[in-house]
C-alpha cells in the first residue's frame, strides 16, 4: 500500500527522531491533529478546537476524572511533514486525530489509521472518492464534495447551461471532485466540456495559470468552475481579470474555498472589481442560540486576527463529537490500551526500522462505531451519520459575490434542491425535488447585469464556423454554386442566410463544400463530418432521420418532405363506354340489384292499397320496372299511400342522390382531365414485384428500402439526376423511382408523363445538422420558426420550388368504389327489412281476423288451402277484404239471434257466395 511504503521510507531515513508524548498521567487522554496552520482555514480551526477542548475539560458531566489533551501537528503544507506527524501519534497513544487538512495526504495516512486501528476525522479532507468501504477508520465530518458537486450541476441546471468549464488544482484534493462534477452533470443532460488542470501550489507559476485561462477562453462555453485552494483561486481571478474574462458573458462558480476567504477574511477593495458577479458555495449552519453564542465568543478567542467561518464550526464540533464518542467508551468500561502488531516486530530485514513502536489501539474499533453513532446538536446543528458514513442533512448557502460583500441567492440541500427557504423549515414537508419547486433569487453577474448571460460564445481560436454545404450535380434548386465564382446559392442557402441574420449575436461563418461536383455526395458521410467536428455545421437538404438524430443535433424542419413512389403512365385513349368508368363492376352490379329491390319492396306494400300496384301480372312486372328506373331521375309517376312505402322510397331516394351527384362528379373529371394508369399503386405493389427501383445517388432511400423494407439491393439503381430520371423510366429500365417529396415535385413539374402513386410513406423533414448540444442548434430553430410565423420562410420556398405542376392524374382515384357507399346500401337494406317485417305482421294479423270466426269443420282442412286462403288474401285489395268482414259479421249475429229459417237460408245463400268469391 501507498501509505505503507511512504512510512517505511520515513522510519529508514529518521530511525527514532519521533517526539513521544509523555503517558505517566493516566487521566490525561489525548488526541491529535495534523493541519497546516498558516491557512485560513487551518488558522480558523486552530482557534476553535482549543476552545472546544477548554469547553470539555470544564464540562464535569463529561469525561469526569480526565483531561481531554490536543496536540496540534503543523504539516506546513507539507505531505511529508503531514506523515512525520502521524507517525508521532501513533507511538504517542494517541486515541484519534483530527486531520488531516487535504484528501493528498488523506489517501495515505487512511491506509495507516486501517492498520492501527485509530479513527481519522477531516472537515477539509472531502474528496469524494475516500470511500468508508476502502477506508473505514477514515470520517469526514462535513459534508464531502459529492454535495457540493451535486449543488452546482444543479445550479447549472437550474439556469438553463449545457455546458462547462472546470479548472482546478490537479492533485486528489480537488481532482476527484471534479470527476464528480461530471458525472452529476451528465445526469442533468449537462456535461463538462473542458478541464483545465493547473499544477500543485508547490510548482504553479503565474505562466501556468495564464496560459490555462488563454485555453478556456478559447472554448465556446463561458460557464467556468474554480475548484482550487484560495491563494490560487484569488490568483486565478486575477489572471482573468487582466485577459477579458470576468466581463459581462462569463458565469464563475467558485467552490467553498471563496466563501471562507469572504468569512474569514473578507475581500479587498481590490479584488472586490474581480471578484464582481462570481457565485460560490458555503456549507450551511443553521442560526441557533449555541452557534450566536460562539460567535460572539470569536472575537475574544481570535482576537479580531480572523473571522469564523463554517468550518471552524466543524472543527469545534468535531473535537465534541470525539469528547462524547469516549465518554461513552469509559461508561462502558473501556480502557485506553495498545498492543504492538506481531507482523511488524516479527518482521525480517527491519532491524533499525523501529517499527514496533507502532502499536494498535485495542479500542480503536469501539470509539469508531461510538463516533458513527453520534446523535448530538452542536453549534453545526444537529450532528449524526448516515449508514454510509456521510454527515446527515448536507445542505449550503448559495452566494452571490457584489461588491465586498456576499448576497444569499438562496440554498441547496441534499433534500430540497434550491430554496430560497432555508433547509431546516422543510424537512418537516414532503420532499419536493420538480423543476417548478426550485428556486433562487436574482443573479448580479460578471459585468454588473441582471440579465442572464448566454453561457456560451464561438470559440476564439481565430477561424470562423465552418459550414459545410453539398456540392450537388442535381436539383440544383437546392443548393447550386454560381458557375465561374464561389457564391453558393438556393432554397437550403437562402434560408440558412435568412436565419443566420435573426441571431441576436455575431456568428462568424464560411462555407465549406463537401462533394467532388460529379455526383451528389452521401448525406451520411456529410452528417458524419459534422459528428467528429470535421465541420462545425452542415446546411443543406438533410433529411432528419432517425440514425442521424443519434449523432447530431438538428435544427426545426424548414420543409417538410417524405418518401413517395413515381412511375411511368401511358395515357388511356378515348371509348364509347367511358361512361362506365365512374364506377368499378362491383359497384354497378350492387347498384342494379337495389334497383330491383326497391321496386319488388315498394310494389309489396303498396300491391293491397295502390290502383297503381294492381292488374294483370305482366302490368305489375312492367309497373315494377318503370317505377324502379324512374327513380334514378325522380321521374316516377305512380304515388305511394302507405306509410311504410314512403318512408321506404324517402331513403331510397336520398341513396339515389349521393349515387348520381358522386357519378355525375367523376365522369366529368373523367371527360375533362387527362386520364392515366399504371400497374403500381404505391410502395405495397412496388414491393410486391421484382422490378427495378431507380433512388438518386447519395440519398437515405437506399438504406430504408434496404433496411426497412427488405428490398434486395440488386433491385436498386443509383440514378443521379432528373434527366436520368425520365430516361430510365421511359425506357423501363427502373419501374418506379423513390425519392423524397421536394424533389419529385420538381422533377414533375417538366415530366407530366410521369405520377406519384399511393402516398408518402415516410414523413421526415430537412433540417440543419449540428454537433451535439451545440446552442447554436437551439437559436437557429427558433430563427427558422420566426420566419416561419413572418411568412419569410414560404416566400423564399416560392422563390426556388413553386413551379408549373401536372394536373393530379390518376384514373383509379376518380373511380368509385363501394367502399365508399356501403353504409348507404346499409342503411337502405335494412329499412327495407323493417318495413317487409313490419308490413307482413299486420297482413297476418288481418289475416287471422278475417278467418277466425270460420265453422270448426273449416279448421280442419288442409294447412294447404291455408296457404292458398293467405296468398288470395295478400293479393286482395285490402278494401274488398275489410267489405268482406263487415259481411260476415252481420251473418254471424243474425245466427246468433236466431232468426227465422227463411233469414237463415238467405244467410246461408250469402255464405255461399262468399265461398264461391
Amino acid at each position: 500500500m501507498r501509505g505503507c511504503l511512504v512510512m517505511l521510507v520515513f522510519v529508514v531515513m529518521f530511525g527514532r527522531l519521533l517526539v513521544v508524548f509523555s503517558n505517566t498521567d493516566t487521566d490525561t487522554v489525548n488526541i491529535g491533529a495534523i493541519m497546516t496552520v498558516k491557512t485560513i482555514n487551518g488558522r480558523v480551526s486552530s482557534i476553535a478546537m482549543k476552545a472546544a477542548v477548554d469547553d470539555v475539560n470544564s464540562d464535569p458531566n463529561l469525561l469526569p476524572g480526565k483531561t481531554l489533551n490536543l496536540s496540534i501537528h503543523d504539516a506546513n503544507f507539507s505531505g511529508f511533514l503531514s506523515i512525520v506527524g502521524a507517525l508521532e501519534y501513533m507511538e504517542a497513544d494517541i486515541v484519534a486525530v483530527i486531520g488531516p487538512h487535504s484528501s493528498v495526504m488523506a489517501h495515505v495516512l487512511s491506509n495507516l489509521a486501517n492498520e492501527l486501528h485509530v479513527p481519522f476525522l477531516s472537515f477539509t479532507a472531502l474528496d469524494p472518492s475516500l470511500s468508508p468501504l476502502q477506508y473505514p477508520y477514515f470520517i469526514q465530518t462535513a459534508p464531502n464534495d459529492l454535495y457540493q458537486m451535486t449543488a452546482i450541476a444543479e445550479m447549472i441546471s437550474y439556469f438553463g447551461y449545457h455546458e462547462v468549464t472546470a479548472i482546478y488544482t490537479d492533485d486528489d484534493q480537488f481532482r476527484n471532485s471534479i470527476y464528480t462534477l461530471g458525472d452529476e452533470l451528465s445526469q442533468k443532460q449537462c456535461k463538462l466540456s473542458y478541464k483545465a488542470p493547473l499544477p500543485p501550489d508547490a510548482s504553479l507559476t503565474p505562466q501556468n495559470i495564464h496560459d490555462a485561462l488563454v485555453n478556456v477562453r478559447s472554448m465556446e462555453s463561458r460557464v467556468v468552475v474554480l475548484n482550487t485552494y484560495s491563494k490560487t483561486g484569488l490568483m486565478v481571478f486575477a489572471t482573468a481579470k487582466r485577459l477579458g474574462m470576468m466581463k459581462k458573458g462569463y458565469i464563475w462558480i467558485a467552490t467553498t474555498w471563496l466563501s471562507t476567504v469572504l468569512d474569514s477574511t473578507g475581500i479587498s477593495s481590490s479584488n472586490a472589481s474581480v471578484l464582481q458577479g462570481v457565485l460560490t458555495l458555503r456549507p450551511h449552519i443553521p442560526d441557533s442560540d449555541k452557534k450566536r453564542d460562539f460567535e460572539r465568543r470569536w472575537k475574544i478567542l481570535s482576537n479580531g486576527s480572523i473571522g469564523l467561518n463554517p468550518y471552524g464550526l466543524y472543527a469545534y464540533d468535531t473535537v465534541w463529537m470525539i469528547a462524547r464518542a469516549l465518554d461513552k467508551f469509559f461508561n462502558e468500561g473501556g480502557n485506553i490500551s495498545f498492543s504492538s502488531d506481531a507482523r511488524l516486530t516479527g518482521l525480517k530485514g527491519t532491524q533499525g526500522l523501529n517499527l514496533g513502536a507502532l502499536s494498535i489501539f485495542d479500542g480503536g474499533k469501539q470509539l469508531r462505531a461510538n463516533l458513527l453513532q453520534t446523535n448530538m446538536s452542536g453549534l453545526t446543528g444537529p450532528v449524526g451519520f448516515n449508514p454510509d458514513q456521510s454527515v446527515i442533512r448536507p445542505s449550503f448557502d448559495i452566494i452571490n459575490i457584489v461588491g465586498n460583500q456576499g448576497l444569499a441567492l438562496g440554498y441547496w440541500s441534499n433534500y430540497s434542491g434550491l430554496s430560497v427557504q432555508p433547509p431546516e423549515t422543510l424537512y418537516a414537508k414532503p420532499s419536493n425535488r420538480s423543476s417548478s419547486n426550485q428556486l433562487l433569487r436574482r443573479v448580479v453577474w460578471p459585468g454588473n447585469t441582471t440579465e442572464k448571460p448566454r453561457g456560451w460564445e464561438f470559440s476564439n481560436n481565430g477561424r470562423p464556423l465552418r459550414i459545410g454545404v453539398p456540392l450537388r450535380v442535381s436539383f440544383k434548386e437546392i443548393v447550386t454554386q454560381v458557375n465561374g465564382s464561389n457564391e453558393i446559392h438556393g432554397f437550403s442557402i437562402d434560408v440558412f442566410l435568412a436565419a443566420i441574420k435573426l441571431i441576436p449575436y455575431p456568428v462568424p461563418y464560411e462555407f465549406v463544400k463537401f462533394g467532388d461536383g460529379h455526383k451528389n455526395p452521401s448525406y451520411t458521410e456529410f452528417v458524419n463530418k459534422v459528428a467528429y467536428n470535421v465541420l462545425d455545421a452542415a446546411v443543406g437538404d438533410i433529411a432528419i432521420i432517425t440514425n442521424r438524430t443519434k449523432v447530431v443535433d438538428f435544427t426545426q424542419p424548414y420543409i417538410e418532405s417524405g418518401l413517395v413512389v413515381v412511375v411511368p403512365v401511358k395515357k388511356l385513349d378515348s371509348s364509347a363506354w367511358a361512361f362506365l368508368r365512374p364506377f368499378t363492376p362491383l359497384m354497378w352490379t350492387v347498384t342494379a340489384v337495389f334497383f330491383i329491390i326497391i321496386g319488388v319492396v315498394v310494389w309489396i306494400l303498396e300491391h293491397r292499397l295502390n290502383d297503381e300496384f294492381r292488374g294483370p301480372p305482366k302490368q305489375q312486372l312492367v309497373t315494377i320496372l318503370w317505377f324502379t328506373l324512374s327513380t334514378m331521375f325522380f321521374s316516377h309517376r305512380e304515388n305511394t299511400v302507405s306509410t311504410l312505402g314512403r318512408l321506404v322510397l324517402f331513403i331510397w331516394l336520398f341513396v339515389v342522390l349521393i349515387i348520381n351527384s358522386s357519378y355525375t362528379a367523376s365522369l366529368t373529371s373523367i371527360l375533362t382531365v387527362q386520364q392515366l394508369s399504371s400497374p403500381i399503386r404505391g410502395i405495397d405493389s412496388l414491393i410486391s414485384t421484382n422490378e427495378r427501383i431507380g433512388f438518386q445517388v447519395g440519398s437515405f432511400a437506399e438504406n430504408y428500402m434496404i433496411e426497412e423494407l427488405n428490398i434486395p439491393k440488386s433491385r436498386l439503381m443509383a440514378l443521379g439526376s432528373p434527366q436520368e430520371y425520365a430516361e430510365k423510366l421511359g425506357a423501363g429500365l427502373v419501374a418506379a423511382i423513390v425519392d423524397e417529396r421536394p424533389y419529385i415535385d420538381l422533377f414533375l413539374s417538366n415530366n407530366c408523363q410521369f405520377q406519384v402513386v399511393g402516398q408518402e410513406f415516410t414523413k421526415s423533414g430537412w433540417g440543419f445538422a449540428f454537433p451535439k448540444d451545440s446552442p447554436l442548434a437551439v437559436d437557429m430553430s427558433t430563427a427558422i420558426l420566426t420566419l416561419s410565423e413572418n411568412g419569410e420562410l414560404q416566400k423564399i420556398h416560392d422563390y426556388w420550388l413553386k413551379r408549373k405542376t401536372c394536373s393530379t392524374q390518376n384514373s383509379d382515384s376518380d373511380q368509385l368504389q363501394l367502399d365508399s357507399f356501403w353504409g348507404l346500401f346499409l342503411i337502405f337494406g335494412v329499412a327495407c327489412a323493417l318495413a317487409l317485417l313490419i308490413h307482413f305482421c299486420m297482413m297476418i294479423r288481418e289475416f287471422s281476423k278475417h278467418y277466425s270466426e270460420q265453422h270448426d269443420d273449416q279448421s280442419s282442412k288442409s294447412g294447404s288451402r291455408s296457404v292458398r286462403k293467405f296468398l288470395s288474401f295478400a293479393d286482395e285489395k285490402e278494401e274488398v277484404s275489410k267489405s268482406k268482414l263487415k259481411r260476415k259479421r252481420e251473418i254471424s249475429m243474425s245466427y246468433v239471434n236466431g232468426r227465422d229459417v227463411d233469414s237463415r237460408n238467405r244467410s246461408n245463400r250469402i255464405q255461399a257466395e262468399f265461398d264461391e268469391e
